[in-house]
């Protein structure tokens, strides 16, 4: 039976069909009602409600969130590009595989545990162990393609030939049926840490930003945006940027908002005399910013979390400082560019009124409001999503019309399934990579000779870290690249005396930047294919102008202050000189100067540029260098500027 047959079709399919063209019939039914019954599940193990006395313990519960979620990848994720818009008879066999096996383990968990199957299990078990292997690999292929697939491939068959390497590649070599029964049965690999995130934490979180947008939550900051920016000079460009800060925020997606709010922004942009591979490096920086921003960020944001052991509201507070002071010079850049160029705002009677986008859209302030505050004020980040999620779906249901009641509550299944689908695709199989280095010990060598290699210079230590990063940002998705590094890299950026935070967000942001870095810069493409740009050219300038994210991770490293580590004092000297220093780089790097109200000459463009690297240094006497060349590019400027022409005073008549 197809959707168009229920009554609520015409609704349902609107939401959905958005992004998805793929399932219809079974299909459809199939995805919805596993869906439906992960979110239950995860709803009753969180809230601990005990339904019918059903809660399993912790390793069941993951096997049962796999195998309830990995079915929803195969059969929404077409293995190749000819069944795009049809599921074929192998996704229903893997996907009923993929069920059968998980289910499986998840009923055999007492077995598992005491009956040692990880390290020795009956031979139906290892055929079966086998068989996840394999399927965690043919997720990954689908969901994040060839490339990761690959690199999974290589670390998920590391054990098996690790003890006949040399140096820090040299580990614990395992058999066969030891391989896969450590990533199928062991608590590191397939069901490790990046799953649990998924299963503990994450999937509020996904509800809620599947929520904002089901409810008009994306149109509402389009506005509010557009209303607070739209009539500055170079207002399109602020509106795009502020747009995307608010819905990256809460969505963490950077495709899905540079798709999202691109495909309203950069024609606005395109229309109002913004070249358009301009308008698509903006909208491309702007949305690789949103899954740095606080209170939501990105899926990573959460493995971080786990991977140190501390609260969510910790990254939060700690990322907030950076991603404010990234989108502070997106707005300076754009504005000095518009400037530069003479482009406009848009007239005010072709924007929505501030007042008017505050009443129609107030809840979702509130709800934001409220998520920023049950998050900081309580320990319960695992639950505050729902409750917040419950007033923006109430809020849907009361926005839809009387015969489409239930689309919303479809359709936020629906995404949210195939969300987590995604989700566990690829961090089933990134598992492994952190499996094969937990079992083989190669993690920790790895960390060593990092160590070695940078001869105790914590300055070399930054360069190959982001170095590394970057490279494998290329190749990984962040979510992969990050949980790679955090087992590899972070522990010898720690080792070297750098804060434990200041390293994993220093992780963060470099593997970020192959978003919008050549030759990948897949935010950079997205915004291309909607602009109509080349590709390359919007990459390269995309990358010059989000400049700063390849200095930001250096300065919080260096100076933990700007993640608001240390004493007030000394926290508000931090951000007032980062303050100043991205006002001189943004001035140098669109070579126009504020106050003098002109363009950059040559010499000032060098002085600012020199200053505002002098100011990121966290040193008194570097401060003072910089502040000593504003003061001469201002002085001279002032000292030099033409006098106002005299308006001739009118004669009397008589």
């Amino acid at each position: 039976m197809s959707p168009d047959a229920s009554p609520h079709a015409p609704q349902v399919a609107r939401y959905w069909r958005a992004t998805d063209t793929r399932l219809s019939g079974p299909a459809w039914f199939a995805v919805l009602a596993l869906s439906a019954t992960g979110i239950l599940l995860i709803i009753n193990q969180i809230f601990n409600l005990q339904v019918l006395g059903f809660r399993p313990i912790s390793t069941a519960y993951y096997y049962m969130v796999l195998g309830l979620f990995m079915p929803v990848a195969f059969l929404g994720t077409p293995a190749r590009a000819g069944d795009a818009t049809r599921v074929r008879w192998y996704d229903w066999g893997l996907a009923a595989l993929a069920f059968a096996v998980c289910m499986t383990f998840a009923w055999n968990t007492d077995a598992i545990l005491y009956q040692g199957w990880e390290f020795e299990a009956p031979p139906l078990i290892i055929v079966m162990a086998t068989a996840l292997v394999l399927l965690s690999l043919e997720a990954v292929r689908r969901c994040a393609g060839l490339p990761l697939f690959i690199i999974c491939l290589i670390f998920a068959t590391f054990p098996l030939y690790t003890g006949h390497l040399s140096g820090f590649l040299w580990g614990a070599q395992m058999s066969f049926s030891e391989t896969v029964l450590s990533h199928a049965l062991g608590v590191e690999s397939i069901i490790g840490i990046p799953l649990r995130v998924i299963a503990d934490l994450l999937i509020g979180f996904i509800l809620f930003g599947v929520a904002l947008t089901v409810s008009g939550g994306g149109t509402f900051f389009m506005d509010l945006a557009s209303a607070l920016m739209g009539h500055a000079r170079g207002g399109p460009a602020k509106v795009a940027i502020l747009s995307s800060g608010f819905f990256g925020s809460l969505s963490g997606s950077v495709i899905s908002n540079v798709i999202s709010t691109g495909s309203m922004t950069i024609p606005t942009m395109k229309k109002c005399g913004y070249p358009p591979t301009y308008a698509a490096a903006v909208e491309s920086c702007a949305s690789t910013g949103g899954a740095l921003m606080p209170p939501v960020m990105g899926s990573v944001a959460f493995v971080m979390a786990s991977f140190m052991n501390v609260p969510y509201a910790d990254i939060m507070i700690a990322a907030t400082v950076p991603a404010l002071l990234f989108y502070l010079v997106l707005l300076i850049q754009t504005d000095c560019y518009a400037a530069r160029n003479g482009l406009k705002g848009l007239p005010r009677d072709e924007l929505p009124k501030l007042w008017h986008a505050l009443r129609s859209g107030w809840i979702y302030l509130v709800s934001l409001a409220a998520l920023v505050v049950l998050l900081l004020a309580t320990n319960a980040e695992a639950k505050a999503p729902f409750y917040v999620t419950v007033l923006l779906l109430v809020t849907a249901l009361v926005r839809a019309r009387k015969d489409g009641m239930l689309a919303p509550l479809v359709a936020m299944v629906l995404e949210v399934g195939a969300t987590i689908g995604m989700l566990v695709g690829v961090l089933a199989g990134v598992g492994m990579i952190v499996g094969a280095l937990a079992i083989t010990g190669v993690g920790n060598a790895f960390s060593r000779e990092l160590l070695q290699y940078a001869g105790g210079n914590p300055y070399l230590l930054l360069l190959l870290g982001a170095l590394t990063s970057f490279i494998l940002g290329m190749g990984m998705t962040v979510s992969a690249c990050y949980i790679f590094l955090a087992v590899v890299l972070a522990p010898a950026l720690e080792q070297a005396g750098f804060s434990q935070m200041a390293s994993h967000l220093f992780i963060l942001y470099w593997a970020m930047l192959s978003y919008i870095t050549p030759p990948v810069a897949m935010a950079a493409v997205a915004a291309a294919s909607i602009a109509k740009s080349p590709a390359l050219q919007t990459g390269v300038l995309a990358m010059r102008l989000g400049a700063i994210l390849f200095v930001l991770p250096f300065l919080f490293v260096l100076n933990p202050n700007l993640i608001l580590e240390g004493e007030p004092l000394n926290i508000a000297i931090a951000v007032s000189t980062a303050v100043l220093s991205i006002l001189m780089l943004a001035a140098a790097s669109e070579r126009w100067i504020y106050l003098l109200n002109r363009r950059a000459k040559g010499w000032e463009v060098l002085v600012l540029l020199a200053g505002g690297l002098c100011l990121l240094v966290p040193e008194r006497l570097t401060d003072l260098a910089g502040l000593a060349a504003l003061a001469l590019v201002m002085g001279a400027g002032f000292a030099t500027r033409a006098p106002a022409p005299k308006t001739p005073a009118k004669e009397t008549v008589r």
